[in-house]
């Protein structure tokens, strides 16, 4: 350790002028003019150099002192802090904490300055009286251990308010007479003069420097052309300013709502927190977060305790990263510009210049603003580029595939992100349907969106109800919707990993078309209405293109369905029958025609199943519309979908275009399902789900289309064997049994046999140009003597061929079906075989039934009661063969 100074060589005097403490000793006129001289030269200081060679020469020239200090108050935070050093002649000069205590501001609260401020004469103290007080500063004991004694000090004044202090040391006990204290009391107003010159001059300097300062700076953002050369030229202009030690520039992002890391100053302390600097840097702050909010709402800089705003609870990364590099104080000062706030510009400092820092960021923040307008104004001219582009590529758009891959590129190039969803209004302006949507989106949560996209949506769904509700697109902070809602929308949203979900209305007039989603971070609210006012054109356009499509299509069908109507059943004017059992089918028409209830006709082939579901059409609400019919045993399996469903171009090989199904072509009418026992069990499937849910998917389609239509089914099997054989399924028996009639096989209702004979003959005598004027008894006898196992139809055609055999006016003979030996008595009547025909007839059933087993016990032999050579015998006479019973 350096040892203590010995005191200074003192000037010779005669031993008259030298008291015994070494001050010289002065007569009252000699003090006066020396006090003048001091007063003249006092006033002229300027700098703080001049000031310590003036009491290094004039004032020890008076009296013994080692060097002077001249400290300023600060009276805001109450301290005082070093402002005029002696360096050169400072006994602590070189000591470790020499910079630390220059550096330091001390309280005003302690009792050693209060007893200065207290008094009203300079006040002089032993330092080791004092220096081991509570709450002494440190500089006391340092200065004690470098060989100082006593301190004298007195306060400086400036109109009427505390300045600062005077601080004189000397290395000897009572080293301060009497006659010192007063040189110094009479001096004191003139010091404080000279201290605030001093202070004045430097602050005029300052602003000097501040002045070329920021004119060099203005001048080197003024040639800026983008955000790379500013950070450049702000990093190169804050390097200087004194005590810097470190900044960073955090900008308002563009969804006006966070902020984030826009530059920073590189350091060797930064790589040692390489991680938590990148999640700074990757972190986008609310504005809000107790801390930016407060700086942005303020019109002058800032200081922050790094740990008070920790202790606070603010948890904010940066704040962390600050704490981490070791910074204890952070100015902060809004970039403002006009009325927006564009950022804050934070400084590692300890204290601040409010003025230098305002004109600073005023030119930072001019510089930003007009950066950023310029990169606007480029952006605005592609983002109208592309979307000019979007309108040129979609204007011409006619299917819904070219839409779906416009609209996938445009977002691609415009936004950067992906489509979620379009959902298309139906036609009752309450359900949607989901339209299009890119399902690589929800990569991350693929069974969560499967389930959203079978839930059906309507325009009472809250998130739907406020975009529709809304003018422009809406978007959903992701984080918030779960803390108040939770929904299941929501949650989906997380798990594909963005900020915020984006809706909005597609419409074209006061026509509402659809919704847009978008999922992303942040999207220009802008932007996206821009591109829904074209997807709302073309897709109105598809819309009405492929409704136009379906109309023709629909017209084409109905109209080949109604020639083939005409000429298969447009001849059926009327029921024939006047039977009890034709009564209770009437009973059963009248009661469920005016009811919507699916209605399952049963009989036997030729009962005319057909012409009763016309019947009950024509008796409903419905018979202004066409009635469908659909032979479900007419088509092969594999079509019997497409044209009970549709299905849209490309659906399978050999769609080239969309086709509307039967159940599409009967809405709001009546679809006649014949033959319903013959359809495969997959068409049964969707049956039974169109049935139930009114509404199906045409093959290879995606959005659902709701049907009106009444289902009158027909099926001449017996549909309980069917379910308990497995060859049809019984929740879709079910569901079409609901009111069943069933229809008398013409057998059983002989009591009709003339009038439907009758009508046959009126019928064909019209359509061949004969004119049968009765029937003859022969001819009615033949009738009824048949089985009629084809009942009415083929009732129907035995007249026609009846009518055209006959010659001279009367239907003399009915020419009945003739056996043609096959063994089934139920295509003849009995009457009309020969003997031999019966015979053979007769053994042909009973081989048959013995599986082919002719002798022996269980054979057929036995079973007709003969013996087995005669059968033999018989079976060789009526040439039988084993083929015909095989």
């Amino acid at each position: 350790m350096k040892q203590p100074r010995q005191p200074a060589q003192e000037q010779e005097h005669s031993p008259e002028q030298t008291g015994k403490q070494g001050t010289i000793a002065l007569s009252p006129e000699a003090e006066k003019n020396l006090l003048l001289a001091l007063s003249k030269d006092i006033t002229q200081i300027r700098e703080k150099n001049d000031f310590i060679q003036f009491f290094s020469k004039r004032i020890k020239g008076l009296h013994h002192f080692t060097h002077t200090i001249v400290t300023l108050i600060d009276e805001k935070d109450e301290t005082y802090t070093p402002f005029l050093l002696d360096v050169e002649a400072s006994p602590i000069q070189d000591h470790l904490e020499y910079d630390s205590l220059v550096q330091s501001n001390y309280s005003l609260n302690e009792p050693f300055i209060q007893k200065v401020l207290e008094s009203s004469r300079p006040v002089k103290f032993v330092l080791e009286d004092v220096m081991d007080e509570p709450k002494s500063p440190r500089f006391l004991r340092v200065n004690h251990e470098r060989g100082v004694r006593e301190i004298l000090m007195s306060v400086l004044w400036n109109s009427g308010k505390r300045m600062g202090f005077l601080h004189i040391y000397t290395d000897r006990l009572g080293g301060f007479s009497d006659a010192f204290i007063e040189i110094i009391q009479n001096i004191v107003p003139q010091v404080s003069n000279a201290v605030s010159n001093i202070i004045k001059n430097q602050e005029l300097q300052n602003k000097e420097r501040e002045k070329s300062f920021l004119l060099d700076f203005s001048q080197d953002i003024a040639a800026v052309s983008d955000f790379k050369e500013l950070e450049e030229s702000i990093q190169i202009a804050l390097k200087k300013i004194p005590g810097l030690k470190g900044h960073s520039i955090r900008k308002i992002n563009r969804d006006g709502q966070t902020m984030s890391t826009y530059m920073y100053s590189g350091s060797e302390a930064l790589q040692q927190h390489s991680e938590l600097l990148q999640e700074v840097l990757a972190d986008h702050t609310p504005l809000n977060d107790g801390l930016q909010n407060r700086v942005l709402d303020s019109y002058i800089p800032l200081l922050f305790h790094v740990d008070i705003e920790i202790r606070r609870g603010i948890t904010s990364k940066y704040l962390s990263l600050w704490k981490q590099l070791g910074y204890t104080r952070m100015v902060g000062c809004a970039l403002r510009h006009g009325d927006y706030n564009l950022g804050i510009l934070w400084l590692v400092l300890d204290e601040i210049n409010i003025s230098l820092l305002k004109s600073l960021c005023a030119l930072i923040a001019t510089a930003m603003a007009n950066l950023r307008a310029t990169e606007e104004l480029v952006e605005r001219n592609d983002q109208q580029e592309v979307l000019l582009r979007f309108s040129n590529e979609i204007a011409g758009i006619r299917e819904k595939a070219d839409l779906e891959q416009a609209i996938i590129n445009v977002l691609r190039d415009l936004l950067n992100t992906k489509l979620a969803m379009i959902h298309k209004f139906d036609d009752d302006g309450i359900g949607l349907t989901p339209y299009m949507y890119d399902g690589t989106l929800f990569a991350q949560a693929v069974s969560e969106f499967q389930e959203r996209l079978a839930f059906k949506k309507d325009i009472y769904e809250p998130y739907t109800a406020k975009v529709i509700q809304s003018d422009d697109p809406v978007a959903f902070d992701v984080e918030e919707e779960l803390r108040t809602t939770n929904s299941i929308y929501a949650q989906l949203w997380k798990k594909v990993g963005v900020k915020r979900a984006y809706g909005a209305l597609l419409k074209v007039g006061h026509v509402n078309i659809g919704t847009l989603w978008l999922l992303a971070d942040f999207l220009d609210i802008n932007i996206i209405k821009g591109i829904c006012s074209q997807i709302s054109v073309a897709m109105a356009n598809i819309l009405a293109n492929d409704q136009l499509i379906s109309y023709k299509q629909q017209l084409e069908q109905e109209n080949l369905y109604l020639k083939e109507q005409i000429g298969t059943t447009g001849e059926f004017t009327e029921i024939i029958g006047q039977s009890e059992s034709m009564d209770q089918v009437y009973h059963l028409i009248s009661t469920v025609a005016k009811s919507n209830s699916t209605v399952l006709v049963l009989g036997e082939t030729g009962t005319g199943k057909e012409l009763i579901a016309r019947a009950i059409h024509n008796a409903s609400p419905r018979k202004g519309e066409l009635m469908i019919k659909v032979n479900c045993a007419a088509m092969p399996a594999n079509l019997i979908e497409s044209e009970l469903f549709g299905h849209e171009k490309g659906a399978f090989t050999g769609a080239i275009e969309r086709r509307i199904g039967k159940f599409e072509l009967a809405n709001n009418s009546t679809l006649f399902l014949d033959e319903i026992g013959e359809m495969p069990l997959e068409a049964q499937v969707k049956l039974l789900r169109v049935l139930q849910e009114r509404e199906l998917e045409r093959i290879g389609g995606k959005s659902t289309i709701k049907v009106n239509v009444r289902i009158i089914a027909a099926t001449n099997r017996n549909l309980e064997n069917e379910v308990r054989e497995g060859r049809f399924r019984s929740d879709l028996y079910y569901r079409l049994n609901v009111f069943p009639i069933p229809l008398p096989p013409l057998r059983e209702r002989m009591e009709d046999l003339e009038l439907l004979t009758q009508f046959f003959v009126d019928k064909f005598t019209r359509n061949t140009g004969k004119k049968i004027a009765r029937i003859a008894p022969r001819a009615i006898q033949q009738l009824h003597s048949y089985t009629w196992p084809g009942n009415v139809r083929e009732l129907e055609h035995i007249i026609e061929r009846s009518v055209l055999f006959a010659n001279d006016g009367v239907l003399r003979e009915v020419h009945l079906q003739k056996s043609h030996g096959n063994g089934d008595t139920s295509d003849g009547n009995i009457f009309t075989m020969t003997l031999e025909e019966m015979e053979r007839t007769f053994i042909l059933h009973a081989l048959k039934r013995c599986r082919g087993k002719i002798s022996g016990p269980g054979g057929a032999a036995e079973a007709l009661g003969v013996p087995g050579n005669t059968l033999h015998s018989k079976m060789k006479k009526l040439s039988i063969s084993r083929f015909d019973f095989s």
